[in-house]
């Protein structure tokens, strides 16, 4: 696993390759004390900085692992995320993406909020942004 990490007092910047590069001026996730609070993650895949092909399944199944590569290289895993907050392009992938979110985490279910928005950066179907310790 290839990951950085940038300390500035009291918090630590992290960043991995084996994670979408951030498509603006964000790192990947921030670590202050035990918390480790991750950027909104993508359905890219992280060799060519596209989108992945096959809708909203593929888009939100990608995101999750952009997501626990970033989580591992802040030093947490998915058992630990206590807070997501999934964006969607439409709700009415709601129930698709519940599916595949709930596969993903298991018998850990953390806190979470789900909201439709007008847009998503690069025409994603499917973002999701999480705080783990």
């Amino acid at each position: 696993m290839s990951s950085a990490a940038n300390t500035h007092s009291s918090l630590t910047l992290v960043s991995t390759t084996n994670a979408p590069a951030a498509v603006g001026p964000y790192t990947q996730a921030v670590k202050v004390g035990d918390l480790l609070f991750l950027s909104g993650s993508l359905g890219l895949d992280p060799s060519v900085g596209k989108l992945v092909e096959g809708g909203v399944e593929a888009q939100t199944e990608q995101a999750l692992k952009n997501m626990k590569a970033v989580l591992e290289a802040g030093g947490s895993e998915v058992g630990k995320v206590v807070k997501t907050t999934v964006f969607l392009a439409s709700m009415d992938d709601f129930v698709v993406v519940n599916g595949i979110y709930s596969k993903f985490f298991g018998n850990h279910k953390p806190a979470r909020s789900a909201v439709q928005v007008a847009k998503l950066p690069l025409g994603a179907l499917f973002e999701i942004e999480a705080i783990a310790r």
